[in-house]
């Protein structure tokens, strides 16, 4: 796999960490990172990535911020989720998009073209991050056809950036 190629980091002022943060915890119903912490922003080939004390944990696809799934893991999130059955993990997992019968349950919140996360039915822990193709009560009713467009997954460029490298 090719190392996701990124450029220009420069360090964010207090200002601006603020307003990434603040609307990361209103779209997501959790408390992020603050302006104590060591925020950085860099651009990659699709979006802009942010840095938290040296650990890609956002990102801004469409130019809006969002957590990666590292990031869900870090600050555990309460809102924008969809819940998938266990028959559908190893294909979002592998970066698939949502299809309707998939789904168990989402946040009726979301709005169709939400950044959205994607989370498995046993153990409630992030697998990928989307675009939701409609809104939330429509991926209620398990539709057929495609329901959220996956963009970062579990194992994609961006995760592998923090992984830890081996040294055989």
């Amino acid at each position: 796999m090719t190392d996701l190629r990124l450029r220009k980091r420069h360090r964010l002022r207090q200002k601006e960490i603020l307003a990434i943060s603040s609307n990361l915890d209103v779209a997501l119903g959790t408390r992020t990172f603050s302006e104590r912490d060591v925020v950085d922003m860099a651009e990659g080939p699709d979006y802009e990535v942010v840095f938290v004390n040296g650990k890609i944990l956002a990102f801004t696809p469409g130019g809006t911020p969002f957590l990666t799934v590292r990031g869900l893991l870090t600050y555990n999130a309460t809102k924008r989720f969809v819940t998938v059955d266990m028959g559908a993990v190893k294909f979002v997992y592998n970066g698939a998009d949502v299809m309707g019968p998939g789904v168990e349950s989402c946040d009726n919140g979301i709005a169709e073209g939400d950044l959205v996360w994607i989370r498995d039915v046993n153990n409630l822990r992030p697998l990928a991050v989307g675009r939701a193709v409609v809104s939330g009560e429509a991926i209620s009713r398990k539709e057929k056809g495609k329901v959220v467009q996956s963009i970062h997954h579990v194992g994609d460029k961006l995760w592998m950036v923090d992984e830890p490298k081996d040294d055989d």
